[in-house]
């Protein structure tokens, strides 16, 4: 009797270990199949540019990355969402949406740049603009709140003697549900990222009243986002994502003709307006992220300031420098 309990405990003991060796494994099980976020939208086309032209599976299969996905999104907090749930490892999205989930528990960091500046408050081409007292009682479509879009209007508003509760109707919009509305006289006027704003001007439906860089210069925009996971257990594979991302950037600042092509290929966009986008602008690519810290940093203060989030996020809460410096090294 005692030899058969002796037997039934070793064998109790051996399924455990099994049981937790095997939990251990899914832990740390390696990434081979990387799934990137990114929007329709000129400022992420470095994403576009890269998986366009192989670059994301050849730089990343010595790694063992066997496949790379990749999903649209019509704005940053879905895509936020979608990371928050465990559905992309990589993120191309905007800094002040990656901010709202931050505080809401993503485990993530920024390791590079993507782009600054570059939206464009649009309004009707008969609604008269010489100030921004001029918005009172208009309705502006824009990107949902904490977007980027939606958190640099309202603090500009704000700065001008405006209450974006009571001055301001802002319905929050994707992209092309606001271009669709403007375009049909439903609402007044939008503040959007580019090339939306061209492709708006084009149809005679809007002209640009301000550019996003005056309403705060040198703004961050777009950022490059790992999750926490992927940078702790496979930091070589978020290094060689930021060397991916820095080629593809300089790639298409050298190759501006090219990277329209491959915009318009990708969303199905009319080469012409993405064209005129990129000459009207007020965007620039940008893989440093040391250049949109202190802007970053602007955003968190802001956003808990509307209300968006309930704690102070640091830099340090935000940033992983390291990969960026590894990278250029």
């Amino acid at each position: 009797m005692k030899q058969l309990t002796a037997i039934i405990l070793t064998v109790a003991l051996v399924a455990a270990f099994a049981f937790v060796a095997g939990c251990s494994g899914t832990d740390t099980e390696k990434v081979t199949h990387l799934r990137i976020g990114y929007q329709p939208s000129t400022h992420q086309v470095a994403h576009m540019t890269a998986m366009e032209k192989g670059w994301w599976q050849e730089d990343l299969a010595p790694l063992g990355v066997t496949q790379v996905t990749d999903y649209s999104f019509p704005t940053g907090p879905p895509e936020m969402n979608s990371m928050l749930a465990g559905n992309i490892e990589i993120a191309y999205v905007g800094s002040a949406p990656f901010i709202s989930a931050l505080a809401t528990g993503l485990d993530a960091k920024i390791v590079a740049a993507v782009q600054t500046q570059g939206s464009d408050l649009v309004l009707r081409p008969e609604i008269p603009y010489e100030s921004p007292q001029d918005l009172k009682g208009l309705t502006i479509g824009t990107f949902p709140p904490g977007s980027i879009q939606d958190t640099l209007l309202r603090d500009w508003l704000k700065e001008n003697g405006l209450d974006p509760e009571k001055d301001v109707t802002i319905k929050p919009m994707g992209p092309g549900d606001a271009t669709t509305a403007i375009i049909a006289d439903q609402i007044d006027g939008v503040f959007l990222p580019h090339p939306a704003p061209a492709v708006i001007a084009s149809k005679g439906a809007g002209r640009t009243v301000v550019a996003s860089g005056e309403m705060a210069p040198d703004h961050a925009c777009c950022v490059l986002v790992a999750s926490g996971k992927l940078i702790r257990e496979q930091p070589e594979l978020v290094e060689q994502v930021v060397k991916t991302h820095i080629r593809a950037t300089e790639y298409n600042l050298e190759h501006q003709d090219e990277a329209a092509a491959i915009y318009s290929k990708k969303t199905g966009q009319d080469l012409a307006d993405v064209q005129k986008s990129f000459k009207e602008w007020d965007g620039t690519w940008t893989a440093d992220p040391n250049l949109i810290v202190g802007s970053v940093e602007d955003y968190a203060r802001i956003q808990y300031e509307l209300g968006y989030i309930n704690k102070h996020l640091t830099k340090d809460d935000i940033f992983d420098l390291s990969f960026y410096e590894k990278a250029r090294a």
